[in-house]
């Protein structure tokens, strides 16, 4: 007869669980990767970018002058001009001589003699050398993610390739009996978006011996599981990480989240999380995320300072997940330990209530992290 899993007596707090899965844990090597597969990673240290534009341009089309050349011209007193018109479209390099461009409609070019209309200072018209990206520095700062503002300074900088921290992530489904993998592949969607490389596995089987096997660890920083942790007759993934590494913790005081566990085999931490999306979700945002934080060397996550519209009921002993929606300038919690896939979607930003707290009164100024842009 198989000995199923079961979750210890007393569930490990959640800021202790988090300090042993990050104890050794250090960041990854930065690599050099091309523009395209460095978007959403997270920037290293790099050289820093040749200034762009490397000469003065044409901010728009119209005429190059010496502002200089151009003193007390009015419609009322044109000036006329022994030297020659040069015409600059928007963005070419404009002459040595010339720092100045005006509209079109202040010029009048007759033959050989050329009429201006209005005076220029220097620089009108003109985007400087190295005004959109300045020489001698970085333009992206080390610690954050790479957006496409980010490859569109690189690229005009004429920078093909970032310096990049990408930790290489090995997520294991464990097979569900019904045969979907949805929350493999959502759980894989966030890794992707916080900068990691995601290589998938699936088990075999439910048994340990077929999720032992899935447990590669030595191709990757950093392995997760989906599936298996709880106490049901076919779960098998804590016997199977005990037998290939091991187990730092199962039972987590979190809610959602209560089954997962956190192991080690040699120097990868694993975070094992359970097979229903609320639940993995749980776990991957309070300590997954800190897990590739870390690796990836990145700042800390900002989070959005607002006051409560209602107040957190929370029990103590159990840290909890409360989705919040923004409504009238501070935020509207929706959903306090047990999260609905309805409630997921329809969440603007996630805190966690410390096991220690029974909640949150209405009109407490609460950090949230945000799920959506804007």
């Amino acid at each position: 007869m198989i000995k199923a899993q079961r979750l210890p007596a007393s569930l490990t707090p959640l800021d202790a669980a988090l300090a042993a899965v990050l104890r050794e844990v250090a960041p990854v090597t930065p690599c050099e990767l091309p523009l395209a597969q460095a978007l959403d990673c997270v920037a290293a240290n790099m050289p820093p970018f040749k200034p762009y534009p490397a000469r003065d341009i044409a901010a728009h089309d119209g005429w190059a002058f010496r502002a200089s050349d151009l003193i007390g011209a009015s419609s009322y007193s044109p000036l006329s001009l022994a030297t020659p018109a040069f015409w600059a479209e928007a963005g070419a390099i404009l002459p040595d001589h010339c720092d100045c461009v005006v509209d079109a409609d202040a010029v009048q070019v007759m033959g050989s003699v050329v009429q201006v209309v209005a005076e220029a200072v220097p620089g009108q018209g003109v985007r400087r050398a190295g005004s959109d990206v300045a020489g001698g520095r970085p333009a992206i700062d080390a610690g954050r993610i790479v957006t496409p503002r980010d490859v569109l300074v690189a690229r005009s900088a004429g920078a093909p390739r970032l310096h990049v921290r990408r930790p290489r992530v090995r997520l294991v489904n464990i097979p569900e009996p019904s045969g979907e993998a949805v929350t493999a592949q959502l759980i894989a969607e966030i890794a992707r978006a916080s900068g990691a490389e995601i290589v998938r596995a699936e088990a075999k089987g439910r048994d340990a011996s077929s999720v032992a096997t899935a447990l590669a660890a030595e191709t990757c920083d950093f392995l997760l599981t989906i599936g298996g942790t709880g106490v049901g007759r076919t779960d098998a993934t804590i016997a199977a990480l005990a037998k290939q590494g091991k187990v730092l913790a199962h039972g987590i005081a979190l809610q959602p989240g209560r089954t997962a566990a956190l192991g080690r085999i040699g120097t990868v931490p694993v975070v094992a999380l359970p097979g229903a999306p609320d639940q993995a979700l749980g776990a991957f945002w309070t300590i997954a995320l800190a897990v590739l934080d870390r690796l990836a060397a990145r700042r800390p996550r900002s989070a959005q300072t607002l006051p409560l519209r209602r107040k957190i009921a929370s029990q103590v002993g159990i840290a909890e997940i409360a989705l919040l929606e923004k409504s009238d300038h501070g935020w509207m919690p929706i959903a306090v330990g047990d999260c609905s896939l309805a409630s997921i979607a329809s969440a603007d930003a996630w805190l966690v209530v410390p096991g220690m707290s029974e909640g949150f009164a209405a009109g407490t100024a609460v950090d949230a992290y945000l799920l959506r842009d804007g």
